[in-house]
């Protein structure tokens, strides 16, 4: 007689089933799958606590270990990898464990969006660890025994409620990211000068009324962020950070520009403070700037000496106080953006100002010409051409620009490069033409020219002689008919920007992906489906990435790895994730987001 009864239920599966999981358990599969990858991603599974499963993942036997079974390649357990990354993101965590110290070969630990209130000391045994995640949890202090921790290369620790930063944290001396933002620190040790291979450190958000002297000596910072505290003055020592290229204190009660002489600052973000006047003195520090940005204060004048600037590339001087312009403005070479809304200007028409920057330099060129050769002078200023169209050599001999601008001409006649001579010309600007082809006669200006405009043409395609122009920087192509780039572009080694804006580009053009020198890409409104992040994170020095409105569907969560990135623009995309609420809060917010999706 059979042992089961007639009509009882019979378990397929007796004999293979494990014990049941409890709530909060982990998956039995991900726990084997890590022991291979020695990667393991529990983030956003509603723990409120680490399961010992997980601390003693290298310490236990397998369960399969304990069955008669035989093993394939794929299933030898004494083949396990320790485990190195541990991702327990956007959980109800607490408090970790003690028993963290049973993964001591961690490289990565990320624990940010928690309810931590405090960390275990033998998190200091993690002598392994480089990139320590603890933003968006509830920390007030840390143990000593986290200033142990000599491999760290990134600390983040931004949203938490840190009102103290100990003098310890100068022993972190590998750390090159450091994020305090958000906090409630009221001030930062001298210490932070110990930091010598850091690049980028985020004090926004917090209280700060001063910064220490101690952090001019470090050597390799490229980015501070001071913004949204209450500083009201810079120290002068600051200027000895040889490598700061960003700096950012909007938000803050600053009365006066700071005084910061750098060889290398290209940013300087002080809007929404209380600057009333721009000295001269401040100015002429500042001439590697290529972003000036003052919105917000209470500047009444700018002085001539604003001339000094002669990389500045962009000017935000909304809402000020400002009643007049100097003339100056106009002898800035590269300067592409001018914004000037919300200020009391009289003498200018308000229709003019609408027209733009280019429109407005324009105008106060035209003045300048007035005050140094209005009686009559033309003939040793500019020169008529057949064409009837007016080339100001005096331009060319003193701003190293040339101009064909807005003429609505199908070519660029031979005149305009006669008019040049032997002049090195720094600047081309053939924008608001109705070109279908590159100038060829262009080539002859390859020694010197730095910047070319071909905005607002017809252009279809580059010849391959433009690459010629080896010391081409800025490339504005924008308002074209462009579907592609030629991939000898890579041979412009000193490229630092290129707009490809109101294209045809279906695909991001690859040969982008092959020039290091690139910090800005513009490429909206064009039709681009995709981006390589893998190849864009090679782009070590790319800041600003505008992708808005093309047909991107998915947005790749890698691209949460381009950390260099700044700004990214990805408005007007078809893609679902991540949704809108995310994007509305900025790059970091994104970038942040994208790195939690990637998968292990």
């Amino acid at each position: 007689m059979s042992r089961f009864k007639r009509g009882a239920k019979v378990d397929s599966r007796a004999g293979f089933r494990t014990e049941k999981e409890e709530p909060g358990a982990v998956p039995y599969g991900l726990l084997k799958t890590a022991r291979k990858s020695g990667q393991l991603n529990l983030s956003g599974r509603g723990l409120t606590e680490v399961p010992q499963s997980v601390w003693r993942l290298n310490l236990d036997t397998p369960e399969e270990a304990k069955q008669n079974l035989s093993f394939g390649a794929d299933d030898r357990w004494w083949d396990q990898t320790d485990l190195t990354k541990l991702l327990l993101s956007s959980n109800k965590l607490e408090a970790l464990s003690e028993d963290v110290k049973l993964l001591p070969a961690l490289t990565v630990l990320d624990v940010h969006d928690n309810q931590l209130t405090s960390l275990p000391t033998s998190i200091g045994e993690l002598q392994h660890l480089q990139k320590l995640s603890l933003s968006h949890n509830k920390l007030k202090e840390f143990p000593e025994e986290i200033w142990s921790l000599k491999n760290l290369t990134c600390l983040q620790l931004q949203q938490n409620l840190l009102e103290h930063l100990p003098e310890g944290v100068g022993l972190l001396t590998n750390l090159d990211d450091f994020d305090l933002s958000n906090n409630q620190l009221t001030a930062v040790p001298d210490s932070l000068g110990n930091l010598n291979h850091l690049v980028k450190l985020n004090l926004s958000h917090n209280k700060l009324k001063s910064l220490p002297s101690g952090i001019s000596v470090m050597k390799n910072l490229r980015l501070l962020d001071c913004t949204h505290n209450q500083l009201e003055s810079i120290p002068p020592v600051l200027s000895q950070m040889a490598s700061l290229e960003q700096l950012y204190l909007r938000h803050n009660k600053l009365r006066f520009l700071p005084e910061l002489p750098s060889s290398r600052l290209k940013e300087l973000h002080v809007g929404n403070n209380q600057i009333e006047v721009l000295e001269a003195e401040h100015l002429k520090h500042l001439s590697t700037l290529s972003v000036l940005e003052l919105r917000d204060n209470k500047v009444k004048t700018l002085p001539e000496e604003i001339k000094l600037l002669q990389g500045l590339e962009r000017l935000d001087l909304v809402n000020n106080d400002i009643s007049s312009l100097p003339a100056a403005l106009a002898l800035l070479p590269k300067l592409k953006i001018l914004t000037l809304e919300g200020n009391p200007l009289r003498g200018i028409r308000r229709d003019l100002l609408t027209k733009g920057t280019n429109e407005l330099l324009k105008y106060l060129r035209g003045r300048i010409k007035e005050d140094s050769d209005g009686k009559g002078d033309e003939p040793d200023t500019a020169m008529t051409l057949p064409s009837q169209a007016k080339i100001n050599v005096h331009t060319i001999k003193t701003r190293k620009t040339l101009d064909y601008s807005e003429k609505q001409m199908a070519c660029v006649p031979d005149d305009v490069f006669d008019a040049v001579g032997s002049e090195p010309v720094a600047s081309v600007n053939f924008s608001k033409n109705q070109l279908a082809a590159v100038p060829p006669r262009v080539v002859e200006l390859k020694d010197s020219v730095s910047d070319i405009n071909l905005g607002f043409n017809k252009l279809t395609s580059l010849p391959l002689e433009f690459c010629m122009l080896q010391q081409l920087a800025h490339i504005d192509l924008r308002n074209n008919l462009l579907t592609s780039l030629p991939m000898e572009i890579e041979a412009l080694m000193k490229l630092r920007s290129i707009t490809l804006s109101f294209n045809r580009f279906k695909l991001f053009p690859e040969v982008l992906y092959r020039v290091p020198s690139l910090e800005t890409i513009l490429i909206s409104n064009n039709q681009v489906g995709a981006i390589n992040p893998l190849q864009l994170k090679a782009l070590d020095k790319l800041s600003t990435l505008d992708l808005q409105n093309n047909d991107i569907m998915q947005v790749p969560p890698e691209l949460g790895n381009c950390t260099s990135l700044r700004a990214l623009m990805l408005d007007g995309n078809p893609f679902r994730n991540p949704r809108a609420a995310i994007v509305s809060r900025g790059t970091d917010a994104v970038l942040e987001y994208l790195r939690s999706r990637i998968p292990t």
